[in-house]
């Protein structure tokens, strides 16, 4: 396993960390796994025998059972790991039952902690933006846990650019505890993150965890232009996430993996995967699984290393557009770029006159 610093924190996590998303099975949850105690006792297992050392959980992942099994099956051994939790989602009728407010999240996160049977949760996300709730209020309510002591490190998810930035501010001026992490959807196929989040991150020095790095199972290679989707999928049982706007790229971004993956003898999950670890200020991938076959497949991806001949036709077949104001700048600024600048101009060359 390689492990890679969390932004700029001190803290190591595996280039492949452990999602959970998949434990319990309650409601709607149900349709992308069902894993019971003993099935993620296996899973879990497996993962530390690969050097894992990063699992990650949410509140209302089968609304809080994913973080009673994980802490029951983490018991004995929780001090060997890190583990995430995240709150914000909406677990309850009440009109305090959803959002960032301190009273929700100082709540939530002592749940959290019961269900996960420990003391602390290593790293805890916002899990979604909130803006009706001051952003002064959130960063308190997480620097108030951290001095108590409850959470080592808080982080938010699925936030915007300027969301992250008007955070940053707000604990800066407060001198209150700054997030040090993203956790985010980011794919050779959704690759919108290259026009705010990830030069946010490396400006602002998070490291980057990504969700559903395989887009929900549409990067694996099983699924194919003009075929259905596999029995057992996802998709086949009615999930719709993420959105796909495009098919026609995506079935050429999947044959280009498929293309790399059998020059090397691997699957397109590994290829996918390969490249996500090579982008500006990716920390860590959470993937999940039904069963070992995929978590194998998956953790073997931290040995692939792709060529700059491989590279170049990823990106040139999944490359994101020069969407305004970013053209403009492509034409008039690349001289005084910055590093965060170049994560999304980095062969994306602005169109000739």
């Amino acid at each position: 396993m390689e492990y890679r610093t969390l932004g700029r924190s001190g803290l190591k996590v595996s280039a492949i960390s452990m999602g959970t998303f998949t434990f319990g099975g309650v409601g709607p949850f149900g349709r992308v796994g069902n894993q019971g105690v003993e099935d993620a006792r296996r899973l879990v297992d497996l993962c530390l025998d690969h050097g894992v050392n990063t699992f990650d959980c949410a509140n209302m992942y089968s609304m809080g059972v994913a973080e009673e099994i994980l802490g029951e099956v983490l018991e004995g051994r929780r001090d060997r790991v890190l583990v995430t939790s995240k709150a914000r989602m909406r677990v309850g009728e009440g009109p305090n039952d959803e959002g960032a407010s301190r009273w929700h999240l100082i709540r939530e996160c002592e749940k959290s902690l019961k269900r996960l049977r420990t003391d602390h949760i290593d790293i805890y996300f916002i899990h979604e933006w909130d803006g009706t709730t001051p952003v002064e209020e959130k960063m308190e309510a997480l620097d108030r846990l951290i001095a108590d002591g409850k959470i080592r490190y808080a982080g938010c998810s699925n936030y915007s650019g300027w969301h992250i930035m008007k955070s940053q501010m707000a604990a800066e001026q407060a001198r209150k505890a700054r997030f040090v992490t993203q956790q985010i959807h980011y794919t050779i196929e959704a690759r919108e993150a290259e026009y705010e989040l990830l030069p946010a991150g490396m400006d602002q020095g998070l490291g980057t965890m990504v969700w559903s790095p395989l887009a929900g199972g549409l990067l694996t290679g099983k699924h194919r232009r003009g075929r259905p989707a596999p029995e057992g999928s996802r998709q086949a049982a009615g999930w719709t996430e993420p959105p796909i706007r495009d098919l026609d790229r995506l079935w050429n971004i999947v044959e280009a993996l498929v293309e790399v993956g059998e020059a090397h003898g691997v699957s397109a999950a590994q290829v996918a995967l390969a490249w996500l670890l090579t982008r500006p200020t990716v920390s860590s991938l959470i993937v999940g699984g039904r069963n070992a076959e995929q978590f194998n497949d998956s953790l073997a991806a931290v040995n692939l290393k792709l060529s700059a001949e491989d590279l170049a036709k990823l990106n040139e077949v999944s490359k994101p557009p020069l969407i305004y104001p970013y053209w403009h700048q492509g034409q008039f600024a690349r001289a005084r770029f910055s590093a965060a600048d170049w994560v999304l101009h980095e062969g994306n060359e602005p169109p000739a006159w």
